[in-house]
């Protein structure tokens, strides 16, 4: 579901634009809550599934990101 979120979000935007997490935990979240928040982490580790696919490519500070587990924010874009 999370996968499907990012990979929608993606391609309605500029193919070199960016995404945040949050952008698709809020997009499949229903409520009117910040209960989003809790799925934080579900849509990160949904972006390091696309990321091993080959599918999405994860940047901190417009460059890739290396590692399995970035630490501090991250944005999500087309590989």
């Amino acid at each position: 579901m999370l996968e499907r979120a990012i990979l929608d979000l993606l391609d309605r935007r500029a193919p070199t634009a960016t995404i945040c997490p949050s952008d698709a935990a809020r997009a499949v979240y229903t409520g009117d809550d910040d209960g989003w928040r809790a799925l934080m982490e579900p849509a990160r580790r949904a972006a390091r599934r696309l990321a091993a696919a080959g599918e999405v490519e994860i940047t901190q500070a417009g460059r890739p990101v290396r590692t399995s587990h970035p630490h501090g924010p991250v944005r999500i874009r087309r590989r």
